[in-house]
Order: C-alpha cells, then sequence, then structure tokens
C-alpha cells in the first residue's frame, strides 16, 4: 500500500493485486472493514452492445440559498485571509472545481418567495428583512456576485424566480436585466454596474414549492397553471432562449393542471426530496433507516415519468430532481415562530458527525436512479452544496470534504458518459421493510464503447457482497481498477480534526477476472479498459 496526495490536497490509497477480489481484501485488511463471515452476493447482468442513453451531466448540480452559513460566511466572506478580492472564497472555489459542479441554482428555495432582486443589484445595496428565514439579508450577495461566482467554479447560473410575492413582470425584468444586450432600464442598470456583456442565464425557474402552505405566496392549484403560463410567456417574450422550469410534484392533482395549461412553454419540470425529514426535530435516522429510504428517489422519478407520458409531453418536458439531499434541513419554529433560540439551531444542520457513510450510500443510490432514468432525468441539484447539509463545510480556517463531497466526485469524475440498462440483484439487507436489495447500481460506458463504468453501492452495514459481473460485448483482456468510498464503521464521518478519516481508495489495474468483492458501507466505482 503507498499513501499519495493528488493536487487537491486529499490523501488517496493505492493497492496493488493480482486479482480484483484479492485486491479488495488487502484494503479491508488495512481499513479494518467490518466484515461479518462470508460475503453476501450479487450479480450485474448488462449488454454493452446494446442501446445506451447519453447521461446528461447536469444531474451533478448543485444548489445554494440565502440560508444560515450557505452563502455568508460560506462561499462569500469578504475580509477573509482564504477569499479573494471579491469576497469570494478560494478554497470553496478550488474544491467545487475538482467536483465538477455543472450548474447552480439560486437564490432559493423558500427564501426566493419573498426575495425581490433589485435590491440585490446595483448601488447603493439596501439591506432586507428575510421574511422566510426571519433574518436581516444585507444584499450584498445579489445576481452579479451569483453570475460571476458561477462562471469561477465553471458552473452555469440557474435562477429561480419568486413567484410568491412576485409578479411575471418582475420575473421578465430579471430575465432582462440578465439577457439582454442594452435594450431597456434594466439591461442598461446591468451595464452601469459595470456588466457591459449579458449574463447569459440560460435556466430559470418559475417558483419554489408554491404548492406547500409553508411558502410565502403559496398558490391553489387553480391558480398554478395559469400563473405558470403567463410568467413563462412574458419571460420568453425577453428571451425566447432560455429554459424554462415549474415547481411540481408528483402528485397528478397538482402536476397535470399544470401540464395541460403551461406544459407547451416548459422545458422541465422542478420536483424535491428530501427523505430524512429533520425540519422541526433534528432526531437523524439510523444507518438501516436510510438504507430503507434509497429506494424512494426512483419511486418519485417513476411517477413523474408516468405524469409526463399521461400528458403526452414526456419527449420534450424533463424532469429536474433541483433540490435533493438525505437530510431534511433543520428550521425549528418555521414558518410562523422566531427566537434567538430557534435561529441558532439552525447550526446542528452544520454538524459533520451527521453525514456518516449513510448519507454517502444513500447519495450514490439517488444518482443511480438518475442514471437508470437518463431518458428523463436531465438535472438534479443537491441541497444546499455548500454548509448545513452540503457537500462541502467552510469554516473559517478551511474545508472540510464530507462523505458526500467524495460520492459526487467519484461519479463526476469517473462514470462515462452513456447508460447502459443493467439488472442488478443481490441478497437484501437485513430489518428493512419492504426489504431492500444489499447492492444498487448504474452501469456506463463511453461514445465509443472502449471504456466500460459501474457505479455499485453496498447499501448493507456490516457484510461485503461478492459481486459477479456479467458484461455482454466485453472483450477478452479487459484491466479493471477500483475506487472505493467506505468507512471503518456506517456512520464514519470527516470532520475539522480529521478531515480525511473518510477517503476515496483507488487500486491499480488488474486483469479482469469476472467477480469483485465490494466492502460493506460502501460506494464503489469499476472501471475496465478494453
Amino acid at each position: 500500500m503507498s499513501d499519495a496526495q493528488d493536487s487537491s490536497g486529499i490523501t488517496r490509497r493505492t493497492f496493488i493485486g493480482s486479482s480484483a477480489a484479492s485486491l479488495l481484501g488487502s484494503a479491508v485488511a488495512a481499513r479494518a472493514y467490518a466484515w461479518s463471515g462470508a460475503p453476501l452476493a450479487g450479480a450485474i447482468e448488462a449488454d454493452l452492445t446494446g442501446p445506451a442513453t447519453p447521461v446528461n451531466p447536469m444531474i451533478f448540480g448543485q444548489f445554494i440559498e440565502h440560508f444560515h452559513r450557505q452563502i455568508y460566511g460560506g462561499l462569500f466572506e469578504p475580509g477573509s485571509p482564504l477569499a479573494d478580492a471579491k469576497g469570494f472564497r478560494k478554497d470553496v472555489i478550488a474544491a467545487l472545481k475538482e467536483l465538477g459542479v455543472p450548474v447552480v441554482r439560486w437564490p432559493g428555495g423558500c427564501f426566493v418567495s419573498g426575495y425581490h432582486w433589485r435590491n440585490g443589484v446595483g448601488e447603493p445595496r439596501t439591506p432586507a428583512y428575510d421574511k422566510a428565514w426571519k433574518v436581516e439579508d444585507p444584499n450584498t450577495f445579489g445576481t452579479d456576485e451569483f453570475v460571476s461566482w458561477c462562471r469561477l467554479i465553471g458552473a452555469e447560473p440557474y435562477i429561480c424566480t419568486n413567484a410568491g410575492s412576485g409578479t411575471p413582470e418582475e420575473m421578465s425584468d430579471w430575465v432582462e436585466y440578465c439577457n439582454l444586450a442594452a435594450e431597456g432600464q434594466w439591461a442598461k442598470l446591468r451595464q452601469k454596474s459595470g456588466f457591459t456583456e449579458p449574463h447569459n442565464v440560460r435556466y430559470w425557474s418559475i417558483g419554489n414549492e408554491n404548492y406547500g402552505d409553508w411558502e410565502i405566496g403559496a398558490k391553489t392549484v387553480e391558480e398554478w397553471g395559469y400563473f405558470v403560463r403567463e410568467s413563462a410567456k412574458m419571460m420568453r417574450f425577453v428571451d425566447p432562449s432560455i429554459k424554462l422550469f415549474a415547481a411540481a410534484t408528483t402528485d397528478r392533482n397538482w402536476t397535470l393542471p399544470l401540464l395541460e395549461r403551461a406544459g407547451r412553454y416548459l422545458d422541465y419540470i422542478s420536483i424535491h426530496g428530501y427523505w430524512d425529514p429533520l425540519w422541526q426535530e433534528n432526531n437523524l435516522s439510523n444507518y438501516l433507516e436510510c438504507m430503507r429510504r434509497s429506494v424512494q428517489p426512483e419511486r418519485q422519478i417513476q411517477d413523474a415519468i408516468v405524469l409526463l407520458e399521461e400528458t403526452k409531453l414526456a419527449e420534450r418536458v424533463k424532469i429536474a430532481f433541483d433540490e435533493w439531499n438525505l437530510r431534511g434541513w433543520h428550521h425549528p419554529g418555521h414558518p410562523l415562530r422566531k427566537s434567538d433560540e430557534l435561529l441558532a439551531a439552525r447550526a446542528k444542520n452544520d454538524l459533520n458527525d451527521t453525514y456518516t457513510m449513510a448519507d454517502a450510500c444513500f447519495s450514490g443510490c439517488f444518482l443511480n436512479a438518475c442514471i437508470r432514468h437518463a431518458e428523463h432525468v436531465h438535472m438534479a441539484n443537491m441541497a444546499p452544496v455548500v454548509n448545513a447539509r452540503g457537500p462541502l463545510f467552510v469554516h473559517p480556517g478551511g474545508i472540510v470534504r464530507r462523505t458526500t463531497f467524495h460520492t459526487l466526485a467519484l461519479y463526476h469524475q469517473q462514470l462515462e458518459t452513456n447508460a447502459v440498462a443493467a439488472a442488478v440483484t443481490s441478497d437484501p439487507i437485513p430489518d428493512t421493510n419492504p426489504v431492500v436489495p444489499a447492492l444498487d447500481a448504474s452501469v456506463t460506458r463511453s461514445q465509443a464503447g472502449r471504456t466500460v463504468a459501474l457505479a455499485i453501492v453496498n447499501r448493507h452495514p456490516e457484510s461485503a457482497v461478492s459481486c459477479r459481473l456479467g458484461l455482454r460485448g466485453l472483450r477478452g483482456g479487459a484491466r479493471l481498477s477500483m475506487t472505493v468510498l467506505a468507512g471503518d464503521s456506517p456512520d464514519a464521518c470527516n470532520d475539522v480534526g480529521r478531515p480525511d478519516r473518510v477517503v476515496p481508495e483507488t487500486s491499480r489495474p488488474v486483469a479482469f477476472g469476472g467477480t469483485v468483492d465490494l466492502p460493506p458501507h460502501s460506494v464503489s466505482v469499476l472501471r475496465l479498459q478494453v
């Protein structure tokens, strides 16, 4: 075994072995994984010569909101020795480049339903009371700062508009500010602010969770479809090239009327999911309960596809899972109550020991579901990207890459561009009702078919899985390399004092023997070169 640090400073351990199974055995011995008895059995069958569906890289997107320390004291900290001249944290920028974030949704979330974008552009900036989260926002981070930051990390900006207390005209004015060259007062204001060229923001959402009574300016079923239609029309009158989203659910009573009334103006429906709801009480679900819930995102995707197919829009309108995370954000008292104690409780979202291998494995299962439904899921945004429940924890002295960061990085860096249909079978994990298989996987291949990459999650908390790979069309002489993310326990996490407790471990290529052993509570990417 040898240790080396890559350019990001992450320690990655390399193991040398004569076969895939013995190679993983070395890794397990070195890290003292909790194997219990003989490995369980599993299999993945795929036809590499069959049809393949392009995977939209936007499924690796992120989200940021004006909540607690996500922006102020997170990615934006003027005066910090770690920030650049504009106040953007340089260590955050470097880490998110490593993560390969393709798109970021902003400014919310519940925040946006009371946010008026004009307060966050030009000079002087006027602080405003944030009615959603009940704090004062200084408005020093607005549209220009968001777009500039996105360009620094290499991501497309995705703006969610105020469909709560806002109006269709306010939304269309925002498009004008961002995308018109010099026509109109708002484009001229952008130029006056020092941005002579348009921001060219391509992605725009009409509203956020406007179906929920917790949302400022929530709408009824009867109102929503028509409101979206008129908003979309005005926004497209300004810039016909934009891609439009609208807040939706998998409840047919809400989404069918939306699609019937406004579907012809939309490119995406926006759905959300948090499967460990911790809004009022921060009672975290244990590892097994999280794995039981790891099958639920795919069911939500399937329900959304049914609605799109029923309205005959599935070929044109795609799914954006543009807020997702295992853990719901902790904000006790929301939406009605406020006290210093309730506001202080939001700091519990930043406790790093929350984000264990349960979060890493759940995130792998979520992304696998998106890949398996690559024809329909064209964007997903983990919520949020910095602090709170995000993959990157930012503190005054630096950053911590949580377990979820490494899962997202593995998928971005090592999977291939086309999804291949696969059949995955395995023994179950215990104490789950309904029964949950130990293995979850997605299979991808390069356009030319010379490289195959499998993302495999072993959900079982204690047992390894011996997995047979039946890959039709794989030619002889294939070489296998594996990168494994696993901890010394299901509750392993990274923190300020121990930032590399859970890191990816990569093997050197060996001859592919048809079977691999997958450690318990692990996320693995297997790459086969022909």
